[in-house]
């Protein structure tokens, strides 16, 4: 029975050559040609479409809609800077940092990934698709007058104010190594977004945010959920975490749209952060999503080690489209991750912490949701 749902869901995979455009510095690890090598991988292995999923271009943001998230003074500055004209303000916004250098293609290509995810919010809202990937959103740093973690515009927030607006109540659930913080912080106080993170220790990693004990403020108290990690957590004991928090509190909150922000950076290997994941682990968290039988707006995010994250995301269109319900097929296969041992020193060191971040995740939050 939920081999036949799954198939008749329809999806939209969102992407343009027009998002292949772009690049950041070569210096910098956040790469754009993640999307389009995801595609290409897909569409070489006939996966890309075919059996109520198609392939749709986005169109840009308009301004009117990125001013539903960052202030007009950011917008022009950031446009500015993109031409070369450096405004004093623009350090302290973030631009031109490090981790966020100021470029030419810095304002374009933003645009263009708040326009494709915004372009899956509004076909959920409509109804033509119950699923929509944009591989190449997930800037879920940015801030509204921040750049911040490679993220310039925040495309996640953007559509869950959207999506928000048509009264929907979301659940955004973000696996990237990193803590969505830009998201979090912008539904901290509210009740109809339910921002929920997976990720390293913030201790470890940047952006040093995202304790269990950040948990939104006044009545939406309980409405953010942070799930903080140990170094070196794999895929059971990772899922063991997912499975205590998020399945509970997801079915406990009953949202109408999932927002998953499905970054890369968790998987071994990745240069930039040290947890220890599989893509099959990815692969079980979304099919656990599917079976809360609610339409899912994904994103890709980070993600540095560029063969692991294309396959992953690959795998996850195969997942979120019903592919890898019933018989494997060798096309599926290839994109799945080989299962990484587990060492007893490592299981001794990880197992403890987790279990005592799942206690303190439910002592803060639960029993606000009735759990």
């Amino acid at each position: 029975m939920q081999q036949e749902y799954l198939a008749m869901r329809k999806a939209a995979f969102i992407h343009s050559l027009q998002l292949e455009k772009y690049h950041y510095p070569a210096s910098c690890p956040f790469n754009t040609t993640r999307a389009g090598k995801t595609r290409s991988t897909l569409n070489s292995m006939g996966l890309l479409t075919g059996e109520g999923k198609s392939e749709v271009a986005p169109e840009p943001a308009e301004r009117v809609q990125l001013k539903k998230f960052h202030s007009p003074r950011y917008l022009h500055i950031l446009k500015r800077g993109a031409d070369g004209r450096w405004d004093p303000d623009a350090f302290q916004m973030g631009i031109g940092t490090p981790d966020c250098p100021a470029f030419k293609d810095m304002y374009d290509y933003s645009v263009w990934v708040c326009g494709a995810t915004l372009t899956g919010a509004k076909l959920i809202l409509s109804g033509e698709v119950e699923i929509a990937f944009n591989p190449s959103g997930g800037l879920h740093h940015s801030g509204p007058e921040l750049a911040s973690g490679f993220c310039y515009m925040n495309d996640v927030a953007l559509a869950c104010t959207v999506l928000a607006e048509a009264g929907k109540r979301i659940l955004y659930l973000d696996i990237d190594v990193h803590y969505g913080d830009g998201v979090a912080n912008a539904f901290y106080e509210r009740r109809d977004v339910m921002t929920m993170s997976f990720h390293e220790n913030p201790q470890m990693l940047f952006p040093g945010t995202g304790f269990e004990t950040q948990t939104g403020a006044g009545e939406a108290n309980g409405y953010c959920v942070n799930v903080p990690l140990p170094i070196g957590t794999y895929d059971d004991a990772y899922l063991k975490a997912f499975n205590a928090i998020a399945v509970p509190l997801i079915g406990a909150y009953n949202p109408d749209v999932i927002v998953l922000q499905a970054g890369a950076d968790a998987l071994a290997d990745d240069p930039l952060a040290h947890l220890e994941l599989t893509n099959n682990a990815y692969a079980k968290i979304i099919k656990t999503l599917l079976d809360f039988d609610k339409p899912i707006l994904a994103v890709g995010g980070g993600g540095y080690n560029i063969d692991n994250t294309v396959r992953a995301w690959a795998r996850n269109w195969c997942v979120l489209t019903g592919g890898e319900q019933g018989d494997d097929t060798g096309r599926q296969i290839i994109l799945r991750d080989v299962e990484l041992d587990v060492s007893d020193k490592q299981r001794e060191t990880v197992e403890p912490a987790v279990d005592a971040v799942i206690e303190a995740v439910k002592a803060n939050v639960f029993s606000i949701h009735g759990l």
